[in-house]
C-alpha cells in the first residue's frame, strides 16, 4: 500500500525495523494532532491502516 503522509510512512519503516520508540513517538505525535484538530483527519485513518497492516520487526 501507498501511504501519503510522510509520518505514516516513518512510522512503517520504524515498525518493519521493530523501533517501538520512534513508532510510539509518531503515534503520539498524530495522536496530538489529530485531538487539537490541527488535521482533518486522514493521517490518523492513514495510521490506523498501517498500524493493522504492518507486523512489528517484519523487516525492511
Amino acid at each position: 500500500m501507498t501511504y501519503t503522509h510522510q509520518t505514516v510512512r516513518d512510522y512503517v519503516e520504524a515498525k518493519k525495523r521493530g523501533d517501538r520508540a520512534t513508532t510510539d513517538r509518531i503515534v503520539a505525535e498524530v495522536t496530538a494532532r489529530f485531538d487539537t484538530r490541527t488535521t482533518d483527519g486522514s493521517e490518523a485513518a492513514e495510521l490506523l491502516d498501517a498500524t493493522m497492516a504492518v507486523r512489528f520487526g517484519e523487516g525492511a
